[in-house]
């Protein structure tokens, strides 16, 4: 069974959505406190994490902040404001999925079986994933799906699933340009709904973690309008 962990100070949420998740088949763990459930997030290692955002002491975005020092464990996060500002700061903070409060109980559950789909196609076949990664494609970068690991001239790039899934799909092919319906359909998969400004959040926080690790970064371009690419360096040697 896939360990889920929810964490929220709304004891009805909690209630209601481990009932539906536990129909499904999944072990779930709740917390109300998120000090505590912060803690067991990183001594349990779930499988994936649903976050309330505004809570009292240590809200979400504080939560993820400091889980993503140490884990890369996929987060959906759940609030009550239909904020722009908040999707993007939970996206820059390396949320892989937002939902709005209310929601759907169908719709959390769909949305946490395909971050889990993602998760697990990385890591399905190392085999496959040594042989056909994009290990040589781009100059300087390095995926290897089976660890779930990218590397930038030697540096260690600590990417969420969604961010592993774009960046594969833009060195694929580097120099093409991915529109972001494209780029949707690559780390969300064709049928789950997502607005274009969480792709743009994604690109924006891919490329600030690649410039930590290497301040002269610029390989992903925005064509406006259109989309993004990598740029391929063979082009330009």
């Amino acid at each position: 069974m896939q360990k889920i962990t929810l964490v929220d100070d709304d004891e009805n949420i909690l209630t209601s959505v481990s009932m539906a998740l536990e129909a499904e088949d999944f072990n779930v763990k709740t917390f109300s406190d998120s000090e505590a459930g912060l803690s067991d997030i990183l001594s349990d290692g779930p499988d994936l994490v649903v976050l309330d955002v505004k809570m009292p002491k240590l809200d979400g975005f504080g939560l993820l902040e400091q889980l993503r020092k140490s884990s890369d464990v996929p987060v959906i996060f759940l609030t009550s404001k239909d904020d722009e500002v908040d999707e993007v700061l939970g996206l820059r903070l390396g949320a892989d999925d937002y939902i709005t409060k209310p929601f759907s109980q169908r719709l959390l559950v769909e949305r946490i079986r395909a971050t889990l789909r993602r998760q697990a196609a990385r890591l399905s076949d190392a085999d496959d994933s040594i042989e056909n990664g994009n290990d040589g494609i781009v100059e300087g970068l390095s995926l290897d799906k089976a660890r779930h690991l990218c590397e930038w001239n030697g540096h260690v790039i600590n990417l969420t699933v969604t961010e592993f899934l774009l960046i594969e799909a833009l060195t694929a092919r580097p120099g093409q340009v991915l529109s972001r319906d494209q780029l949707i359909d690559s780390a969300y998969g064709a049928n789950i709904y997502v607005d274009d400004r969480t792709i743009d959040a994604h690109i924006r926080r891919v490329r600030k973690k690649f410039k930590y690790a290497d301040p002269e970064f610029d390989e992903i371009e925005t064509l406006y309008g259109i989309g993004y690419r990598f740029k391929d360096s063979k082009a330009h040697a």
